[in-house]
């Protein structure tokens, strides 16, 4: 590739495999890791094997964990009655940065997506219909991402859960703190307006 020694041209092609990684930035990365120490970059590829050889997902909530089940999962002091389903393993630390909930999650690793071959069945639902069947669970909170795939399993995952007996929320979407009005384009206003509430 581009006349780089053979190991360079490989580095800088598994580098572009990596989302938002184009030639010029994956060149520049393999240009650091060549100047890095030795040990450095034994690191980061040991870093890289750990990612796929040490991790799995979590037996209930299918979550990433080194151990099975998670650490949220066996948490006893979680409260057990409220069930937060999100997209992806960080949408989960994005959650517990907040420190406002308390319940257990469940992980799809993914969204429903036409347009990429992603169907129902190709995310974690049937995991989530299946731990709903010893009425632990009272709510059901579906905060997946304010997008056309997000709204289009939560609004699925909603009509799924309807024969069983829990409360099925989503989670406000509007303007975020400091953000101009006159910024916010028309869905973000509208759902802003659909999601206030009383002072």
């Amino acid at each position: 590739m581009w006349g780089y020694p053979e190991p360079i041209s490989r580095l800088i092609e598994q580098f572009m495999k990596l989302p938002g990684i184009g030639p010029k930035t994956a060149a520049r990365l393999a240009f650091h890791v060549m100047t890095m120490p030795s040990e450095d970059v034994r690191q980061f590829a040991a870093a890289l094997s750990d990612v796929k050889t040490k991790l799995s997902e979590c037996t209930i909530c299918c979550n990433i964990t080194e151990q099975s089940p998670c650490s949220i999962c066996s948490d006893p002091t979680r409260d057990t009655s409220v069930l937060c389903v999100v997209q992806d393993a960080k949408d989960v630390m994005a959650m517990e940065r907040t420190h406002e909930f308390r319940g257990k999650y469940h992980v799809l690793h993914g969204a429903i997506s036409p347009l990429e071959g992603m169907g129902p069945n190709d995310i974690r639902i049937r995991e989530l219909v299946h731990r709903l069947g010893d009425d632990t669970v009272k709510e059901v909170i579906l905060a997946t991402n304010p997008n056309v795939e997000g709204e289009a399993t939560a609004m699925y995952i909603a009509r799924l859960l309807k024969p069983f007996n829990v409360t099925v929320t989503r989670i406000a979407h509007g303007l975020p703190m400091g953000g101009d009005l006159e910024y916010a384009d028309e869905v973000t206003l509208a759902k802003a307006l659909e999601g206030r509430r009383a002072l």
